[in-house]
């Protein structure tokens, strides 16, 4: 593992939670690849040149710590199974027409495969991208994976698949969540996060998607501990797990669900540190109080300051003002910053509150930029560092 130093940069560490826009170009790769207009190589070149133009970029934001962008994902939730949103390259026992991960604000969803039989093996894991990336960085790098419960939505929710037991699936993607945390730490990621988007859905009770009304949030939890389970202390401090009420196409899937369905349960997970969404949060305090009374001594609280929705830039001084804020409700040592999500987790995302994915790409980097400046300047006000 890296012995990178999440302080010493910042004071307070800061950590982006994984995805930047695609680009427009790549995103006009990737439907021409589903519609079998250009070739493999031709998409992993658009895909080359979007990764090195992100890590270029963000490092010039200041960040201590980096990532790819995730551009060579069809998402982040189904990277590990399929080559394209579409279901081009689905690895083998998956078919398309699953269940509905989730149903946006704005009324569109995102679909998941559905599960035909066993066993579920990814067809990839993080670390096979991180490894292509590693090279063009100079900072430490970063890597989300996709968490058990996510995946635990594969297997049809009342329907046995033959042959096939739940808990002969379960306990496979549990494994391969562990080897897919194994090898980025293997391959030089400095930290590992989680993304747990699934877990404040969880308690949505949305009729027209009935795994949210099916009382799973206590079975994520046990899921996600049982991934854990396999790592040391030492190295759980170095695995976060991020929640958010989704962020695609500008749009939400669940922040009208009370965060106190989550934050207690939640804290119950055994990770070392937590990328919260915040910044967008009507009700700030109640959420930092929350967070303060549930959290336990051993985790780091990384509160969001920036919303991935929006495309106005936060202020630096606005940013400094809402950590130290925060500082009233949760001890200043186990504070931490982070955007509230992934600035766009699918790889087709027309990020229309922006005007394009080009120019959300754009905001991305200023808005990351002010989230570094405005930690430096919290971890100063506070005696931090």
């Amino acid at each position: 593992m890296s012995d990178y130093n999440p302080r010493t940069d910042t004071g307070i560490p800061t950590e982006p939670v994984g995805s930047l826009p695609r680009p427009a170009k790549l995103q006009a790769a990737y439907a021409d690849y589903d519609a079998g207009k250009i070739s493999k190589e031709d998409l992993e070149k658009e895909q080359e040149a979007a990764v090195k133009d992100s890590i270029e970029r963000f490092e010039a934001t200041g960040s201590p710590i980096i990532s790819d962008g995730e551009q060579r994902w069809s998402s982040f939730a189904t990277y590990p199974i399929t080559d394209t949103l579409a279901g081009t390259g689905l690895a083998p026992n998956l078919a398309p027409g699953g269940q509905f991960f989730a149903i946006f604000a704005d009324g569109h969803g995102r679909q998941l495969p559905k599960l035909t039989g066993g066993p579920l093996k990814y067809n990839y894991y993080a670390a096979d991208t991180l490894a292509k990336s590693l090279p063009y960085a100079h900072k430490p790098m970063k890597q989300a994976v996709i968490a058990p419960s996510m995946l635990a939505l594969l297997y049809p929710l009342k329907d046995p698949v033959p042959g096939y037991s739940r808990e002969e699936f379960e306990e496979d993607i549990v494994q391969e969540c562990v080897t897919d945390i194994r090898k980025c730490f293997e391959a030089g990621a400095a930290r590992v996060s989680i993304d747990f988007t699934e877990g404040r859905l969880a308690t949505r009770e949305d009729p027209r998607n009935p795994w949210t009304g099916a009382g799973l949030l206590p079975h994520f939890i046990e899921l996600n501990n049982r991934v854990l389970a396999n790592f040391s202390d030492e190295e759980r401090r170095k695995i976060g797990l991020h929640t958010c009420p989704g962020g695609d196409r500008d749009s939400v899937h669940s922040a009208d669900v009370p965060y106190n369905n989550l934050l207690p349960e939640m804290f119950k997970i055994n990770a070392g540190y937590f990328l919260i969404q915040l910044a967008s949060e009507r009700d700030k305090d109640s959420v930092y109080e929350s967070i303060g009374q549930h959290s336990r001594e051993d985790q780091m609280c990384y509160i969001g300051v920036t919303v991935t929705q929006s495309p106005r830039p936060e202020s630096a001084q606005e940013i400094c003002d809402a950590i130290v804020r925060a500082a009233d409700f949760i001890p200043k040592e186990r504070l931490g910053t982070t955007d509230d999500c992934g600035f766009s987790p699918f790889s087709i995302d027309e990020k229309p509150n922006h005007g394009s994915p080009d120019y959300a790409r754009e905001i991305a980097f200023q808005k990351i930029a002010s989230r570094v400046e405005g930690t430096r300047m919290a971890a100063e006000k506070l005696g931090v560092g």
